[in-house]
C-alpha cells in the first residue's frame, strides 16, 4: 500500500486528490494539511511513501517544506511531488533543488495524478513531456549559450539519461535497452552522481541542455 500525505491550502483540491487516490487500488491517503508547517509535522510523524505538496501554502511554502523533508543533508528523505501550475514556473526549479522528486500540474487528470504518486513511491519521478516542455522553456539555458563541458557519462549512461528525458520509466528503459531494471537504476544513480543532479528532473534538464532529448 502506497501511503500519501496531501498538503494544499484549498480544501476542494485536497478533497479531490483524496477521492482519486483513495479510490485507487494500492494507494491510501493517510494525512492532510492546509499549510506547509503542518505538512512537515504530519509527514515526519506519519512517514508516508509520498508527499503531495502545493508550492504556495501559508506559514511555510511548499519549497521550504520540501527542503525540510527531502533536501540536502536530510538523513532519511521522503519522496515529495510538488504540485504547480504554469503560472508558477519560476518556483519549480527551486522546489527541485530543495529535493522534490517530481512535479505535477494542478489540473492534471486522475490518471496522471495516480501515475505521479506511483512513480514517486518507486523512486522514479514522473517526467511527462506535456508537463516538462513548458517548464523547460523557462528552466533550461539555450544550448547556444550554455556553458557545456565534456560529457562525463559513459555511452550507456548517456543512453539511459536520454531515455529518462523522453519520459521513459525505469521498466520501459530496461525493455528498450534489454537490461534489468536494477541495472537501469544503477546507471541513473551513477549519472546523477557524476552530474551533481538531485533528482531525475534535473537529469532531464541536463539532457535538454545537451540536445539529448530528441
Amino acid at each position: 500500500m502506497i501511503r500519501v500525505v496531501i498538503a494544499d491550502d484549498q480544501a476542494m483540491v485536497r478533497t479531490g486528490f483524496r477521492m482519486i487516490l483513495d479510490g485507487t487500488d494500492g494507494i491510501e491517503v493517510v494525512g492532510e494539511a492546509d499549510n506547509g508547517r503542518d505538512a512537515v509535522t504530519k509527514a515526519l510523524h506519519l512517514r508516508p511513501d509520498v508527499c503531495l505538496f502545493d508550492v504556495r501554502m501559508p506559514e511555510l511554502d511548499g519549497i521550504e517544506a520540501t527542503a525540510q523533508l527531502a533536501g540536502p543533508g536530510v538523513a532519511d528523505p521522503l519522496n515529495v511531488v510538488v504540485i504547480t501550475t504554469f503560472d508558477l514556473d519560476d518556483y519549480v526549479y527551486g522546489a527541485l533543488q530543495a529535493g522534490a522528486t517530481g512535479f505535477l500540474l494542478k489540473n492534471a487528470g486522475p490518471d496522471l495524478l495516480v501515475a505521479a504518486v506511483r512513480a514517486a513511491a518507486n523512486g522514479d519521478a514522473l517526467i511527462s513531456p506535456e508537463i516538462t516542455t513548458r517548464l523547460l522553456e523557462h528552466l533550461v539555458v539555450p544550448t547556444a549559450t550554455a556553458e557545456q563541458g565534456p560529457n562525463p557519462l559513459t555511452e550507456r549512461e548517456t543512453e539511459v539519461v536520454a531515455a529518462v528525458a523522453r519520459g521513459r520509466s525505469n521498466a520501459e528503459i530496461a525493455d528498450e535497452l534489454f537490461v534489468s531494471v536494477s541495472t537501469v537504476k544503477s546507471h541513473v544513480a551513477a549519472a546523477m552522481s557524476k552530474l551533481g543532479a538531485n533528482n531525475r528532473v534535473e537529469l532531464v534538464i541536463w539532457a535538454y541542455e545537451h540536445q539529448l532529448a530528441g
